[in-house]
């Protein structure tokens, strides 16, 4: 079975949306991500937190969102990102509402990233 392309939008598009775009592709889908407001780099402990379970984000680096990345997606996750995401018709969209990993600490992380495992494991399942 063909997983769903899926873009994950967060604001900084340095953590949450990162964890998600890597936690998916492990599980074999095609994803992309992107923030709304794009920070300089990815958050260190977001990608301490994914190397730990042997996922290397190192080379990635935060991205604008773009029309044509809503374009390309069959699912949609929004993560606080607000009215700054374009809603097309036909798209599937889910919000997660996730604290922002910036907020927290090493410990806190690891249970984010758990937690977006979680769902994008759910999501496989949609």
């Amino acid at each position: 079975m063909r997983l769903p392309r899926a873009l994950f939008v967060c604001v900084q598009n340095a953590g949450r949306s990162q964890m998600a775009q890597a936690l998916y592709e492990r599980r074999g889908g095609e994803g992309r991500s992107a923030g709304s407001a794009p920070a300089a780099e990815v958050q260190p402990d977001v990608a301490e937190a994914l190397r730990e379970i042997g996922i290397d984000i190192g080379a990635r680096s935060p991205r604008g969102l773009a029309q044509t990345d809503v374009e390309w997606a069959e699912v949609v996750v929004t993560m606080g990102c607000g009215d700054a995401c374009p809603v097309l018709s036909g798209k599937r969209y889910v919000e997660w509402n996730l604290p922002d990993p910036a907020t927290l600490s090493a410990g806190e992380v690891r249970a984010l990233r758990d937690e977006i495992d979680r769902r994008v494991g759910e999501l496989t399942l949609l």
